[in-house]
């Protein structure tokens, strides 16, 4: 049978960018932080179904040392297929394809997604002395 879904390399137009995030659950961004954000993106997959983008995933970074998957999402209407888990291969791939033995590549997870992540091997941050923050710039 043949697969309905096709993963390419890139980002979407902010457009599809801005939307694939509000229909999976995510915060939407303005549209001139995603302008600058989508062409400094180090790698990007777009996965889409019959021609329609309806996942996504990115990682940011200097290139050397520190990466960052940001942007996971897939439709919700697509979900529940290991859809998720197919942007990740792809991410995780190309990171182990390109990046540097001694990155540090760090993502957060969002509930149930922590599990996808593990799949990869990602873990908690809070270990040793170090643990995970963040800072939301703005209102």
């Amino acid at each position: 049978m043949d697969d309905p879904y096709e993963l390419s390399v890139g980002v979407p137009s902010a457009e599809d960018y801005r939307r694939l995030r509000t229909d999976a659950g995510l915060s939407d961004k303005a549209p001139e932080a995603v302008a600058i954000a989508l062409p400094h993106t180090w790698h990007g997959v777009v996965l889409h179904h019959k021609g329609e983008p309806i996942g996504m995933g990115r990682i940011i970074g200097d290139g050397g040392t520190a990466f960052q998957i940001v942007d996971i999402c897939v439709h919700p209407s697509h979900q529940g297929r290991g859809l998720g888990r197919r942007i990740m291969a792809a991410l995780t791939e190309e990171l182990e394809r390109r990046a540097p033995a001694t990155a540090y590549v760090s993502l957060i997870a969002d509930g149930p997604a922590r599990f996808l992540y593990e799949m990869f091997g990602f873990a908690d941050t809070a270990i040793h002395d170090s643990i995970g923050m963040f800072r939301v710039m703005g209102p």
